[in-house]
């Protein structure tokens, strides 16, 4: 099988050491020359000299129009499995194997198919009706190019739905094959949190949040038309650099000049955010987007001060008002890097339990699935370390009292943007009712509270 885009990109990368794909007969009289089942007998010297003695299944074929390298190439139970991987990159001088990411997902393919033929090598009649069918399972498996499931036998159930050629000419390329069944659609809208804190009058706190719409389609036809919708409160802030997948069909273009690096003014685009989309056969982010909230979700204070071989720290962390208090999980892990095991330890927590970890270098604050009704909580504790060892943590960044709290939480069913999916602004042009699942959730991610005692890492937010 031959991917005319993988060509293309081969020509852009490799620039003026690229060597074209010969034709097949060309490049399988080449492969068996050089594997040598053809003309074994006659001693060729760049092939058989003792001088070059191949360590890998990485050969360089001779061809009219150079030499084709990396050819991936083995046997196995009478077969020969090849493939030529890209590389992103000149050719010359050839870079080392190991910097050739294309090799790995070939070399995973390959053993795919060795995995999903090898079963039936003792039978003849059902090998071939294997080999036959393997142009098929590859439209699923590699549909242009790059392998996304290398594991041919998951796919074995779906010939019915794989089409080697579309039926419609209308059908695009990313719908490899067609869904038959009930219509169903699932969204997911996935935001995530950053932020630094320092509690100093000196230094800007930081946050920002990103967010992702995940939506399966499992809906009959060709090319099936969707309509979803994005909705946000009143006063909500709105979205921000936001980037669509290709298969959304239309969109207003002032949605996508919507910049955070621009001050929010009267200019700023408010919605209606609308993506009409043909949607791929798997699971796919339709868009991302970044946006300006006005707080961050949970607010800290750290301070952690040394007297004499003893640590003193204090913790106080509320939860704004806004948010929602129901959370999966929530807790917050409070490092002690360059310095040996933790000793002694005496604390006092207002909410939640405080955990040792097992290397005694990680305080792990378990705060729960609620804060309580004031919404604050607070620690303080005091602790002496050991003789440091190997295994104990170090950080070139953290060192003397330069020290972080991180917190780790996700909170279902709630956006910090307040966005959410309108379930009845959601068109399909497809027969029957479709069944519509929206959800949404909001994750931490690199949320730090730095000790305000010491100095810290800053970013500041460019205007």
């Amino acid at each position: 099988r031959r991917f005319p885009t993988v060509e293309v990109r081969a020509e852009t990368f490799n620039g003026s050491t690229h060597v074209p794909v010969p034709a097949d007969s060309a490049f399988l009289k080449a492969l068996l020359f050089e594997l040598r089942l053809v003309d074994d007998h006659v001693f060729v010297e760049h092939r058989d000299t003792c001088t070059r003695i191949n360590h890998s299944s990485v050969y360089s074929l001779r061809t009219e129009g150079g030499d084709l390298w990396p050819v991936l190439a083995f046997q196995k139970s009478g077969l020969i499995y090849a493939c030529l991987p890209l590389v992103e990159g000149t050719l010359e001088p050839r870079p080392p194997l190991l910097t050739v990411a294309g090799l790995s997902q070939g070399l995973a393919l390959l053993l795919g198919m060795v995995d999903y033929l090898s079963p039936s090598r003792k039978n003849e009649a059902e090998m071939s009706a294997k080999i036959g069918q393997l142009r098929t399972l590859l439209i699923q498996a590699c549909p242009l190019g790059t392998p996304l499931n290398t594991n041919l036998r998951s796919l074995n159930s779906s010939f019915d739905d794989i089409q080697e050629t579309p039926t419609d000419e209308n059908q695009p390329a990313w719908r490899s094959n067609t869904y038959k069944g009930k219509p169903q659609v699932n969204v997911c809208i996935t935001e995530r949190v950053k932020c630094m804190q320092y509690d100093r009058r000196d230094v800007v706190d930081t946050w920002q949040v990103y967010g992702a719409v995940n939506c399966k389609c499992d809906i009959e036809g060709s090319a099936p038309s969707v309509t979803l919708s994005l909705a946000l409160p009143t006063y909500g802030p709105p979205l921000q650099d936001i980037v669509l997948h290709h298969c959304v069909t239309a969109v207003d273009p002032a949605m996508l000049e919507s910049s955070s690096a621009e001050p929010l003014g009267d200019s700023v685009y408010n919605g209606p955010y609308r993506f009409p989309f043909i949607p791929p056969s798997e699971s796919f982010n339709l868009c991302y987007y970044t946006s300006q909230v006005p707080v961050p979700p949970i607010l800290g204070c750290y301070q952690l001060t040394e007297e004499g071989s003893q640590l003193k720290i204090t913790v106080n962390l509320k939860l704004h008002e806004s948010i929602k208090n129901s959370f999966e999980y929530c807790e917050a892990r409070i490092p002690f890097f360059n310095r040996g095991p933790i000793a002694q330890l005496e604390y006092k927590v207002s909410y939640g339990q405080l955990d040792l970890s097992r290397e005694k270098s990680l305080l792990v604050w378990v705060i729960g699935q609620k804060f309580p009704k004031s919404l604050e909580v607070s620690l303080t504790g005091t602790m002496s370390f050991g003789t440091a060892g190997k295994e104990h943590p170090t950080d070139y960044v953290c060192t003397g009292n330069t020290a972080y709290v991180k917190l780790y939480f996700r909170i279902p069913d709630f956006t910090l943007t307040g966005c959410y999916v309108d379930q009845h602004s959601i068109q399909i042009f497809v027969p029957g009712k479709p069944k519509i699942t929206a959800s949404k959730e909001l994750i931490s991610s690199d949320y730090y509270i730095w000790n305000s005692k010491a100095p810290a890492p800053m970013v500041y937010k460019t205007l």
